[in-house]
């Protein structure tokens, strides 16, 4: 047990966040800390790093275990580069080089005793240096560095110029270099574009060390914990496996509490009517039966009342009237920023119905072409076309459609003056604003409020195409549910960007995505911005996205030989083993693939191998079986044939045995 918290409880004045909240982590094991804004996640993290004192409880963690910690937000100060704030990591690195170093040139010096002692440290410390990596920390700092986003020109920038976002990504990096035996993560993709989180999570699923991760990314979760630690009601509860895993659990775990609790109360009420009942017949024994049940019911247990979570928010969107077949059609679209072209030439169509899924990495101009289309932001070059009768509605991730003076009710009745009080209200209740929180002024609510009020107008806009910029920003996992069912009900057509891939999982019917590269047969120089469109959801768009990097392989390839595309595809059709050497950075993109085309194909086999050796032992089990019954024991050429059929079967299970040691070492 690597860390242990035991009875936590907190409270701030009068409202309790933790209650007795109890769990413990193994070695190596990587866990999620899960609930609802406010639940106390933030909090209990903090405890866990000591920034805050419990009320009662006690935090531990094993003898010498170190562990390190990222916030949510990170305010460095420094006036380093970002590549030299990373390198500051390995400082003790940079220390055993320049001994190394001096000890190498003391060696020309030294003769006798004093060389072999000097000799003797030199080979220590090179041994030292060595299983610390100390060869390759340079590689190790450039491949976080790319992992984590930042360009190569960006390395050389001061982190004094860098965005909070960016200097939590470098606070990131410092502390995965650092590899302390316990990793505590708060929100760590929130900074992060796709690419980034996908190297995180491989980062983190290899992390031989601890991982605690607060996170409201569900897919990220999937693919990185295997333990949930729940925070409801003040209470911690523990499930083993991921968040899906986690989700099926917990909604098993209500429902079963639900039943318990309304049987206990069918019950308690059942036996209460049968006293009313007795006493109603006032007779002497009828009474004392009423009496015993009495006391029958004070002993029955009763069933705590489940905690019951507010997931009421109704959120169900209608479309005013049907648009037009073809919703729009976005060409040559062009927008650069102070001399910066972000992208260039795009060109896209949206059909009526279609949910469509913009992704991309940060920098390519997802949100400014939602702003493009909405004309709140106007394009260098290029059109975009609406069709008939269409009408959108538009979700923006910093909320600039409210108005920070406004209260939450001013800021519905304001947009609809035709709604009455009593509707305003129970609209807003509908969104879980009830009592004075709808006289709280917009400035004032948290990112989760914000999005509801921004959903309560876009539910009252009625519009048949929606516009939405990371709609799943600051809300809890169960304001993301909402959106979600709600989308997927929606009979209008949807156009957002997110970086949510468990939402674009359950809601996408098509992905648009958005790269930086060059291609042949696309005018520009090096920075066009091409949407791919795949067909289906975000794991699809995984497995086929692979197909379109070995065509940029391939393009990559015809730029550096001055081939045109169509005589690189006839030549690596052909032979593609005859095919000129590739550049080194092609050359490790291909190597890269082969190898884990090599490991799928290993594992698929190991696979095979172990399906065959479960189908042969069972069939020898039987045989088993067979011989020994009374009738077959005495019936010799039966039993002949069945003893040379077991010989057969165990034969080849030795040779599969065999096989099974030399795919198990490759896969």
């Amino acid at each position: 047990m690597i860390l242990s918290c035991h009875h936590i409880s907190k409270a701030f004045v009068e409202n309790t966040v933790l209650s007795d909240v109890t769990f413990h982590l193994e070695k190596g094991e990587k866990a999620a800390i899960v609930g609802m804004n406010g639940a106390g996640k933030t909090t209990l993290i903090r405890i866990i790093t000591g920034e805050m004192e419990a009320d009662s409880g006690t935090v531990s963690f094993a003898r010498d275990t170190s562990f390190g910690y990222l916030a949510q937000n990170q305010n460095l100060d420094s006036q380093n580069t970002i590549y030299d704030e990373l390198l500051s990591v390995k400082q003790y690195l940079l220390d055993m080089e320049k001994q190394i170093a001096e000890d190498e040139r003391l060696m020309n010096s030294l003769q006798g005793e004093a060389l072999v002692t000097l000799m003797s440290e030199y080979t220590d410390l090179l041994h030292r240096f060595e299983m610390e990596n100390g060869y390759s920390y340079k590689g190790e700092i450039t491949g976080v560095l790319r992992g984590l986003g930042f360009s190569e020109e960006e390395y050389s920038q001061n982190i004094s110029t860098l965005s909070g976002g960016q200097k939590t990504r470098v606070a990131l990096g410092k502390l995965l270099l650092s590899k302390p035996p316990v990793i505590i993560l708060d929100e760590p993709t929130n900074h992060l574009d796709l690419g980034s989180i996908r190297w995180l999570e491989t980062y983190l699923s290899n992390y031989k060390g601890t991982v605690l991760i607060v996170s409201h990314d569900r897919y990220f979760l999937d693919r990185t914990v295997t333990k949930v630690i729940e925070i409801e009601n003040t209470h911690a509860l523990v499930f083993p496996g991921n968040y899906s895993f986690y989700a099926e659990q917990k909604k098993n775990l209500q429902e079963a509490r639900k039943k318990a609790w309304l049987n206990n109360q069918a019950e308690i009420r059942h036996q209460e009517a049968v006293i009313a009942k007795l006493r109603q017949f006032n007779r002497e024994k009828s009474i004392k039966r009423a009496e015993s049940r009495e006391k029958m019911l004070a002993r029955t247990e009763r069933v705590e009342k489940p905690f019951e979570i507010r997931d009421d928010m109704h959120l169900v969107l209608k479309p005013c009237i049907k648009s037009g077949r073809e919703v729009m059609e976005v060409e040559g679209l062009s927008k650069s920023f102070d001399q910066k072209e972000l992208f260039k030439g795009i060109s896209f169509g949206i059909r009526r119905g279609e949910h469509v899924a913009m992704i991309g990495d940060n920098g390519t101009g997802k949100t400014t072409i939602l702003r493009i289309i909405n004309e709140l932001t106007p394009p260098d070059e290029g059109r975009i076309r609406l069709g008939t009768n269409v009408h959108i509605g538009y979700y923006d991730q910093e909320h600039h459609v409210l108005h920070d003076d406004n209260t939450v009710f001013e800021e519905i009745s304001d947009a609809y003056p035709a709604m009455t009080n009593t509707e305003i209200r129970n609209l807003l209740a509908s969104f879980l604003f009830t009592g004075e929180d709808v006289f709280k002024q917009i400035r004032s609510l948290s990112g989760g409020e914000k999005g509801r009020v921004s959903l309560a107008k876009l539910m009252l806009s009625q519009a048949n195409f929606l516009i939405l910029d990371e709609p799943t920003n600051h809300l809890d996992m169960t304001s993301r549910e909402v959106l979600e069912n709600a989308l997927n009900s929606y009979e209008g057509t949807v156009l957002y960007v997110s970086h949510d891939r468990y939402f674009i999982n359950h809601t996408a019917s098509r992905i648009l995505s958005l790269t930086k590269r060059t291609m042949l047969n696309y005018p520009g120089n090096g920075k066009d911005a091409v949407p791919d469109r795949f067909m289906g959801n975000y794991d699809f768009y995984l497995e086929k996205s692979q197909e379109v990097e070995e065509s940029l392989l391939q393009d990559a390839y015809a730029r550096e030989q001055g081939l045109s595309y169509e005589e690189v595809k006839k030549q690596m059709d052909k032979a593609p083993a005859a095919a000129a050497p590739l550049s080194a950075g092609s050359a490790d993109w291909k190597k890269q693939k082969e190898e884990q085309a090599r490991l799928r194909k290993a594992a698929s086999d190991l696979k095979k191998c172990e399906d065959r050796i479960a189908a042969l032992e069972e069939e020898s089990a039987s045989i088993d079986e067979e011989m020994a019954k009374p009738e077959v024991c005495t019936d010799i050429s039966r039993l002949t044939a069945l003893s040379r059929k077991k010989e057969e079967l165990e034969e080849e299970l030795a040779g599969l045995y065999e096989q099974w040691e030399v795919l198990s070492e490759n896969a």
